[in-house]
């Protein structure tokens, strides 16, 4: 059997070395380096641009979810007035306390646990029960942003 002669020419035993030396001496060096500067200037950048982009977008939400809450506990206000005015037999269009009206709200929620403030701490405008309840003109403009007019529309002023 004929084998082939390599057409590369060997190297000295001694240039071989050297290389192989050099090599795994580079090779420690970037192993046991740490970052540059400017790799962790990159990451820093891009972790602001991404907080410049999440920071908004969660503020916006979380005052959507404060104007759903306060919606919802308008509702349940409401709901809270019929009861207190039909186990009451209230026939009359006066005003009553919110304190009247706590004994009929669902207990644990937020509207009793407040005492009838919502939640941005702005007391609910209560009015003669054959009117819907009305929210507060402080939690309004609070929460217009995200929450126009139309969102309000039966309990707005």
């Amino acid at each position: 059997m004929m084998r082939y002669a390599s057409t590369k020419k060997p190297k000295s035993a001694g240039h071989s070395d050297c290389y192989n030396f050099r090599m795994q001496r580079t090779y420690q060096n970037v192993k046991n380096r740490g970052f540059t500067l400017l790799e962790i200037m990159i990451v820093v950048a891009t972790i602001g641009l991404l907080a410049i982009i999440a920071v908004p977008n969660y503020l916006r939400a979380r005052k959507r979810t404060q104007a759903g809450q306060v919606k919802s506990d308008l509702r349940m206000l409401d709901e809270a007035i019929q009861l207190y005015v039909i186990e009451n037999n209230k026939t009359d269009t006066s005003n009553f306390a919110i304190g009247d009206i706590l004994p009929y709200a669902k207990p644990g929620t937020s509207l009793v646990t407040s005492q009838g403030k919502d939640i941005l701490g702005n007391t609910f405008i209560l009015i003669p029960p054959d009117q819907i309840p009305k929210v507060n003109g402080a939690t309004f403009t609070a929460l217009s942003q995200v929450a126009p007019r139309e969102f309000w529309s039966p309990h707005i002023q």
